[in-house]
């Protein structure tokens, strides 16, 4: 496990992941709302899209429940991985983290999907299938992204703070491993008052993938979860 009171981000960090720190504006757009209920196979949760003025893009939050409470809210960012998440590949964790964290929501009852467009760890979907070429030749992961001219992580939580306050979260328990995610919202004025493991898909494909999170990234994945039984 790692402290929350993590150092607030600056424009570089160690293994190339860049910051960025510029304005987002976030509003929710057309006559008729982007807000309707959405039924699961978890349960049924309510779906808001977000709009960014500045990139076009549009982001999602996932809620079941109040946002407002005498406990922090069990909150998932989650950053969009096609691959991971929509085909199901064993390269990453991202879709089997995407489904626990639903589940873990469904069985308290309360909490927030945000569902970032930033493919990639920011750098698209072109640029990460690129990487995975290089990959594919022997680099890994932070490697790949540094040898295309990206940063390791490019990924940018601003707008993930405009969302939590727009739908009235003020406090939060995170489910994350990685504590550059925990610095930036911090940074960006987000109370995280809890951080939660979130271990899910580890497999002979991704270890690889994983450690190399924990030792260029500092992400909080023990050598138990690491190794253990899949």
């Amino acid at each position: 496990m790692f402290s929350l009171s993590a150092t607030p981000p600056t424009s570089e960090k160690k293994g190339g992941t860049r910051m960025n720190s510029k304005k987002v504006r976030i509003q929710e757009t057309g006559e008729i709302p982007a807000d309707a209920r959405l039924p699961t196979d978890k349960g049924e949760f309510r779906i808001r899209v977000f709009n960014d003025s500045e990139t076009g893009m549009d982001h999602v939050a996932l809620t079941l429940g109040e946002m407002k409470g005498p406990d922090p809210v069990l909150v998932r960012v989650h950053s969009e991985c096609l691959t991971g998440d929509a085909f199901g590949s064993l390269r990453c964790d991202c879709g089997p983290q995407l489904d626990a964290a639903i589940s873990m929501i469904q069985d308290v009852g309360w909490g927030c999907i945000l569902y970032l467009r930033q493919e990639g760890r920011g750098i698209g979907l072109h640029a990460k299938i690129q990487a995975y070429n290089l990959q594919d030749q022997g680099a890994d992961t932070v490697e790949a992204n540094l040898l295309l001219g990206h940063p390791a992580d490019a990924r940018d939580y601003g707008v993930a703070s405009e969302i939590l306050r727009l739908i009235g979260i003020e406090s939060v328990c995170l489910l994350t491993n990685n504590p550059d995610k925990i610095a930036q919202l911090i940074s960006y004025g987000i109370n995280v008052e809890q951080r939660m493991p979130l271990v899910a898909g580890v497999g002979d494909e991704n270890r690889e993938y994983l450690a190399i999170k924990v030792d260029k990234m500092g992400h909080g994945i023990t050598t138990e979860e690491l190794n253990g039984p899949t």
